[in-house]
């Protein structure tokens, strides 16, 4: 089962948690059940074309899954996977 670290800003979407775990093979099936379990995660996480929001950042074990096999990437039982939403703003 893959530990997943919850950023401050989704933390309300999953009852505070700062990591929750979740099992799958893969980043896109990991991802997956933790919006199932918790559905408001789902529209924060994915487009409307099921992959993930462009200012959604994944990382698996410290290497952004995008220049990996992005929601193909394979998971292992002890690994840690990191959800960063980009923040914007300034001047």
């Amino acid at each position: 089962m893959a530990t997943i670290r919850i950023p401050p800003v989704l933390r309300p979407s999953v009852g505070g948690e700062r990591q929750v775990n979740a099992d799958g093979s893969t980043v896109r099936e990991v991802l997956d059940g933790l919006s199932t379990a918790h559905e408001e995660l789902k529209t924060q996480l994915y487009g409307a074309d099921g992959e993930l929001n462009r200012f959604v950042n994944v990382y698996l074990n410290d290497e952004d899954v995008r220049v990996l096999q992005g929601l193909d990437t394979a998971v292992g039982e002890s690994d840690t996977l990191q959800i960063l939403p980009a923040m914007a703003g300034g001047r």
